[in-house]
């Protein structure tokens, strides 16, 4: 019994001892995970520090995009352009085929010269016609006098003022005839206006200065009306969205001064204003992190970069990019020297 005795009580001790060495281990993790966290929150705190008057969110660059589309059906025989190219507005941007449309064209301008023809036809027909009329006049005058004389008979007279009638009557169809002539040139001449355009339209121009996205067709490639083609990033329309909260997007003013840090450049920050600011509420998007509990209800803000910014600095323009935005909420809010103004080349 003894023996026994002995036993439980070194397990008992060994246990006791045990349990001490876990709760110093635990206690340990505890406290640094403790200290991690305090120093992080610290760290954060200093780094992510916000000047008094400056609202910050994070956003994404986005620029306009214009699809050049066909207006009409049509097979691709050209296409002008690759994919990131600049390109000018009204570059030829491609081709369509037109072999049909001049075929139709030339059509049409036969017609013109046909209705020419036949105008001219009526109008000789019209001198004729003035010339028996003229004629018949004089003769029914002519018989008139006689028959007062009675020289001539009333059936004489009755016969001349039908002739006269007769001539009066040919004299308006030929002028008729002259109409109809000039109204079926025309709808000639309007039917050649229309192919002229329509084969204009088949050479797809650039409709602004910008650099080509995609390129969504290839030679040969048959479209449908209202086909795309290609599509162009217009590089003087650029801009930022963010999401500020109520108590932020209410001090923001139309026109207040932003600045625009975006991650793939750090040491760039880019001048811009607010161009909008969005008159309802909405959930902040899934792309975009805000420090607020994702429940609050946010507004859209617009930030646009000086188009002649985004001329100089064309090649460095590309959307989608992320980074940072600091916007003015407070007119008296004086930019840190961290935010002012630093471009690539130092200006």
């Amino acid at each position: 019994m003894k023996v026994l005795s002995s036993l439980a009580r070194l397990q008992k001790s060994q246990w006791h001892q045990s349990s001490i060495r876990n709760g110093t281990m635990f206690g340990l993790i505890a406290a640094i995970i403790v200290a991690v966290a305090i120093i992080a929150y610290l760290s954060l705190r200093q780094g992510g520090a916000i000047p008094e008057g400056l609202a910050k969110a994070n956003g994404r660059i986005e620029v306009v995009r214009i699809d050049v589309a066909a207006k009409y059906a049509g097979r691709v025989v050209r296409i002008h352009v690759r994919e990131g190219d600049y390109v000018e507005a009204g570059r030829i941007i491609a081709e369509l085929d037109v072999t049909e449309l001049k075929a139709q064209l030339a059509a049409a301008s036969a017609n013109v010269r046909r209705a020419d023809e036949v105008i001219k036809r009526a109008m000789a027909e019209v001198a004729l016609r003035q010339a028996e009329h003229k004629l018949s006049e004089l003769e029914l005058a002519r018989t008139v006098k006689l028959e007062r004389r009675k020289i001539a008979s009333s059936a004489e007279l009755d016969k001349r003022n039908a002739q006269h009638e007769v001539a009066e009557a040919q004299l308006l169809a030929a002028k008729a005839a002259v109409g109809d002539g000039r109204a079926a040139k025309r709808a000639a001449q309007a039917q050649v206006d229309q192919l002229e355009a329509t084969i204009a339209e088949m050479t797809l121009k650039a409709p602004v200065s910008g650099r080509i996205e995609y390129k969504l067709v290839q030679k040969g490639s048959v479209l449908a009306a209202g086909g795309r083609v290609v599509s162009i990033l217009d590089l003087s329309d650029a801009y930022m969205t963010i999401f500020l909260p109520t108590s932020e997007s209410g001090r923001v003013a139309l026109g207040s001064d932003a600045r625009i840090i975006l991650d793939a450049s750090p040491t760039t920050i880019i001048p811009a204003t607010v161009s909008f600011v969005a008159s309802e509420a909405q959930f902040t998007p899934k792309l975009v992190e805000t420090a607020n509990e994702r429940e609050k209800l946010m507004y859209r803000v617009k930030l646009k970069i000086d188009p002649k910014l985004l001329e100089k600095y064309r090649d460095y323009v590309k959307a989608g990019l992320t980074g940072d935005a600091y916007v003015k909420i407070s007119r008296d809010a004086v930019w840190p020297e961290s935010l002012h103004p630093r471009l690539p080349d130092g200006n």
